[in-house]
């Protein structure tokens, strides 16, 4: 695949790249760029962390990367996550790595670690300390939005290192791409600021979008701020679509979910066709009763988007449709959680809820 077609395919990926220019120079001068992704195990596994991410990481690897999928339990106790229990964290790393496996995603082009992994380097803490040393109280705080905290909330000790540990994944994992959601760029930014000055590089940030939750929005906050608010949140369970949820859970919780009438922005059941349904589909069929038009079916997220905005497609017909798409993308995972370890794991992670 030439640099340009690489290019392309990590663009599809990227709502924001940092720079594009370093981008291609990576891509020109390093034949396997190594790229990461990282998240908290706190509980469930909704559809952003397991079908969406299975997408843009198959993209990346695609374009020539290799990639890791970080099960981040170290931070996840340093951010108080399943009440700072070490063990259920461990346990919800694992049922993450299992959720990722069975989502479709390329596993023989990703490697899984966990965050515990890196501490076996003796250069891990060091690294932590040289990033702590580099930067400000005042800016560590800044970057709190990363752990779904706002800068005014009190933070305890551990939650004020979690962004020089999440700078130092980047370095000792050498990636060369920090590949995470929009929500995390001040900590990747961080580490484009303070690489060069501690010995090390300037990441290139590909920050991908962030799945928006299916309640209707509440704040009229912009950028970044206004991505963060309008994802979807593991503790309001009908925000989101989890990936071991029954056909039935996935149809009642699109059926209420926000859909206004011909509005394309902010709509999230839109979102789930354009990010979601569109990239395992090459079509998407609608079944209607004649009087309302009859069964319908469209080749492409543009032609759908434009049949809403039109008035063409009735919401109650686009959830319908929606919802029976990603329930054919999640029987796998069913299946895959229905029996044995998988079955056990999932059900005793349920059992420890979830934790803002």
């Amino acid at each position: 695949m030439d640099i340009e077609k690489r290019l392309a395919l990590i663009k599809e990926v990227g709502e924001e790249i940092i720079t594009e220019e370093e981008l291609r120079a990576l891509l020109e001068t390093k034949k396997k760029p190594v790229a990461y992704d990282g998240f908290e195990p706190s509980g469930n596994v909704h559809i952003a962390q397991g079908l969406l991410r299975a997408i843009n990481v198959n993209k990346m690897t695609k374009a020539g990367c290799k990639f890791y999928m970080l099960a981040a339990d170290w931070h996840a106790w340093a951010n108080n996550k399943l009440g700072g229990d070490l063990e259920k964290i461990r346990k919800a790393g694992d049922l993450l790595i299992e959720t990722w496996k069975a989502s479709g995603m390329d596993i023989k082009k990703v490697e899984f670690v966990r965050s515990s992994d890196l501490l076996a380097s003796q250069t891990y803490w060091k690294t932590v300390m040289r990033v702590a040393r580099a930067n400000t109280l005042r800016r560590l705080v800044r970057c709190s939005q990363i752990m779904g905290r706002k800068e005014d909330e009190t933070l305890s000790g551990s939650q004020i290192v979690y962004p020089c540990m999440q700078a130092a994944d980047i370095f000792e994992l050498k990636a060369d791409i920090t590949q995470l959601g929009m929500d995390q760029r001040k900590v990747n930014m961080l580490a484009r600021e303070i690489g060069p000055k501690l010995g090390f590089w300037k990441p290139v940030v590909v920050s991908h979008h962030m799945l928006m939750g299916l309640q209707q929005p509440k704040t009229n906050a912009t950028g970044v701020e206004r991505a963060i608010d309008l994802k979807m949140s593991k503790s309001v369970p009908d925000s989101a679509i989890f990936m071991t949820d029954s056909e039935k859970e996935v149809e009642r919780k699109i059926a209420k979910a926000y859909c206004p009438e011909k509005q394309a922005e902010e709509n999230p059941v839109l979102e789930y066709c354009k990010y979601i349904v569109f990239e395992r589909f090459k079509e998407m069929k609608i079944e209607r009763p004649a009087k309302f038009g009859g069964n319908t079916s469209f080749s492409g997220y543009g032609e759908l988007e434009n049949a809403f905005v039109k008035g063409d497609l009735h919401p109650a017909d686009l959830k319908q449709g929606t919802a029976s798409c990603i329930n054919e993308l999640l029987e796998p995972v069913r299946k895959h959680f229905s029996k044995g370890r998988p079955k056990k794991l999932m059900e005793e992670v349920k059992g420890f809820g979830v934790t803002r």
